[in-house]
């Protein structure tokens, strides 16, 4: 799991040079397959967690970086944001699937990025993945391949925790 670690933390600031992420990093902590960490932005502090895929389908396509994170964000008034990464664009106005035993979360796409669609569902995905054991996502590539992902949800729980109080 260290080699895991290290080659997340160093795939972050890769993954992620867009402009919210930027900064670097600050890794605090490790929770089974999730990392935590945060940054200082303009407007306060930033802190995240961030997990791979245990799994990605079609094993034939060449899927590159890909990455779940929850974000808090206290100066701009943001808790647990979930936000799906790939290293390609998404088919435009496609949407990504996420399921969690038996609940599906709608995210829109921008990009190589997606978000739940309905802000109002964010906690209840939060709250699913506390209480699942892992998580498919689902999503279409730029190039209209259907790809599917498996996170592990161990350590969301304590992850999650250890980010409550970013300020």
């Amino acid at each position: 799991m260290r080699g895991l670690s290290a080659v997340v933390s160093a795939l972050v600031l890769v993954a992620v040079a867009s402009a919210a992420f930027a900064q670097s990093a600050t890794k605090i902590g490790q929770h089974n397959a999730w990392g935590t960490y945060s940054y200082q932005a303009g407007n306060g502090k930033v802190c995240y967690v961030l997990t791979v895929p245990t799994d990605k389908q079609p094993a034939t396509l060449d899927h590159g970086d890909i990455f779940f994170f929850v974000s808090q964000r206290p100066g701009q008034q943001v808790t647990y944001e979930p936000q799906f990464i790939a290293s390609y664009n998404f088919q435009e106005n496609s949407k990504v699937q996420v399921t969690v035993g038996d609940k599906t979360f709608s995210m829109f796409t921008k990009g190589k990025s997606a978000w739940v669609e309905n802000a109002a569902e964010e906690p209840l995905l939060i709250a699913a993945m506390k209480g699942g054991a892992d998580m498919k996502v689902s999503a279409k590539s730029g190039r209209g391949n259907p790809t599917t992902y498996v996170f592990s949800l161990k350590g969301i729980s304590a992850a999650l925790s250890s980010i409550a109080s970013c300020k």
